[in-house]
Parts: C-alpha cells; structure tokens; sequence
C-alpha cells in the first residue's frame, strides 16, 4: 500500500511539488484527507492553510471519500453542440453512479466525451451511455 510518505519522497525533488503530490494521493487513496494535507505540508514546509488553499480552490479534488464511481461528463460548447444536453438526464436520472460536469476533455471532434477514471470515452450517444452507466 503506497504511504504519503511515499508519494511525497517521490516528488519531492521537483519543482513545485505539491500539485502533482496531491494528485497522486487523489489517486491512491480517492481523496485528499485532513490527515494527508497535515502530513503534506508538514513534509513540504507549507502551512496547512496553503495546503488547504490548493486542494480548496481545484474541484477535482476531494476532501472526502465518495463512494460512487464517477463519471464526469463534458459539458463545453463542443461536445454541447454534438447533442450533450441530451445525454444529462440519463446520466442523472440513476443513483449508483455520481455524475459531474467538466469543461472540455480534450475531445472535441469526438464528442460527447466523458471520463471514467483515467479513460476517456468518446462518441457517446444514449445507447453507450446507459451501457456505460450499467458497467460501473
């Protein structure tokens, strides 16, 4: 099982650590934990405060574990006018699975795109998405 300690002692040499620190530790453990921030900006030579700062301001970072997998849907002009909008009320309307906006995957001539962990799906239409949803 991968530590903090860890995380920390294998970007440590970098410039600027704490950005990808942190996203290792969304990834290892499923969210960024008071007791990791601590440890973090202990081991840094942050505040908690900035520590905070960081994972306060980016979305994509959680405080908290969600139980849920997550789909994330793209919600950007591309992928809105490729029939999106269309796609909301069927990601929505299941409980098993929480659904969040994002804003452009990089996917643009391929959409509707969505994110499932670190795989992006794209040419999602209400067919691949309910078979998506029932996958999860």
């Amino acid at each position: 099982m991968t530590s903090i300690a860890d995380i920390v002692a294998e970007h440590a040499h970098r410039e600027g650590p704490l950005l990808p620190i942190l996203h290792d530790v969304q990834k290892a453990f499923g969210y960024v934990s008071e007791d990791a921030m601590r440890d973090i900006a202990q081991a840094l030579n942050l505040t908690r405060a900035e520590v905070y700062g960081v994972v306060s301001f980016y979305h994509d970072f959680r405080k908290e574990a969600e139980a849920r997998p997550i789909l994330k849907l793209c919600r950007a002009e591309a992928c809105k006018a490729r029939g999106v909008d269309a796609l909301v009320p069927i990601a929505e309307n299941q409980s098993r699975v929480k659904v969040e906006a994002v804003y452009c995957l990089g996917m643009c001539s391929v959409g509707p795109a969505a994110l499932v962990g670190d795989q992006v799906i794209a040419r999602l239409d209400a067919t691949r998405l309910s078979s998506l949803l029932e996958a999860m």
